[in-house]
């Protein structure tokens, strides 16, 4: 008994310690109205300019805690050629919304050994970046971590240049009402076999897994950190069309209000036909 105490105490550090979310990216075809949607929701983002690679572009919604919500787009004038090569290209063109996620980890390079070791696959870093509108220049790199780029595994962020400089455009958060991203649900056929697939990664397991009707799956919760495993609960389930679409990837993201723990089950949802995608309000 005291081992397994110990271990689940171990995993609970392991997982908060490795569980920093940078941020999360919400994929659409124009970026403007992907602004105007989500401030008639609530949240102010700012634009943060086209990436480098001729095929995107993004806006911030950036929160208190550090943690943003990017809404990446195709810019107006795209290389197709880039544009097909891109890793979220078909989120993109079927604005579907929630498509990857990214934590920051204390050591980057230690990190990527680490989760080597495990067995699992991690790509070699990948230098990137941007020009802010005003001028200010953004360097850093990735790692994909498992079989997408953010999808059922987070990716991984290193900056080589002021972090800050890429979270907040205007030099603070732009939606101050939320205290930051507190849940990204992500999209699963096989609970029981995304739980073992996090418990290789990360040597965690969910605190308590409940059938949640109104997202319409059976959902493990790891109260720790910020994952939400969501397996469809049924053949009608909105989420069994979605991962025939986009495979196991992000379908929803929940906001934070205050400082106090968010419980899944207790989450408001926005109004997904008028916003386009499913976000939530996380309550205690």
């Amino acid at each position: 008994m005291i081992r397994l105490l110990c271990f689940a105490l171990l995993a609970t550090v392991a997982m908060a310690q490795q569980f920093h979310i940078d941020h999360v990216t919400v994929a659409g075809r124009n970026v403007g109205a992907m602004q105007k949607s989500l401030r008639a929701a609530g949240v102010e983002s700012e634009y943060g300019g086209p990436h480098s690679n001729h095929a995107t572009e993004m806006a911030v919604a950036s929160f208190p805690d550090g943690s943003y919500l990017e809404l990446i787009a195709i810019q107006p004038k795209a290389d197709p050629a880039a544009l097909a090569t891109h890793y979220w290209h078909k989120f993109m063109e079927a604005d579907a919304g929630p498509c990857a996620w990214a934590i920051r980890p204390a050591d980057f390079s230690g990190e990527v050994t680490r989760l080597r070791q495990a067995g699992v696959e991690v790509t070699d870093p990948r230098r990137a970046g941007r020009k802010r509108p005003d001028g200010v220049e953004l360097d850093w790199e990735t790692a994909q971590v498992g079989p997408t780029n953010g999808g059922f595994f987070p990716f991984l962020i290193h900056d080589f240049t002021p972090r800050e400089n890429r979270a907040f455009p205007g030099r603070k958060p732009s939606a101050t009402q939320f205290s930051g991203i507190a849940k990204v649900v992500i999209a699963v056929r096989n609970l029981e076999e995304a739980v073992a697939r996090y418990r290789r990664a990360f040597g965690v397991e969910p605190n308590y897994e409940v059938a949640d009707a109104r997202f319409g799956a059976k959902v493990a919760i790891y109260t720790s950190s910020p994952v939400v495993l969501a397996e469809p609960l049924s053949a009608q389930s909105w989420l069994n069309s979605r991962l025939d679409q986009f495979g196991e990837a992000p379908c929803a993201f929940v906001l934070g209000k205050g400082d106090g723990q968010v419980r899944f089950e207790n989450t408001s949802w926005l109004d997904s036909a008028q916003l386009g995608w499913r976000l939530g309000i996380g309550g205690p």
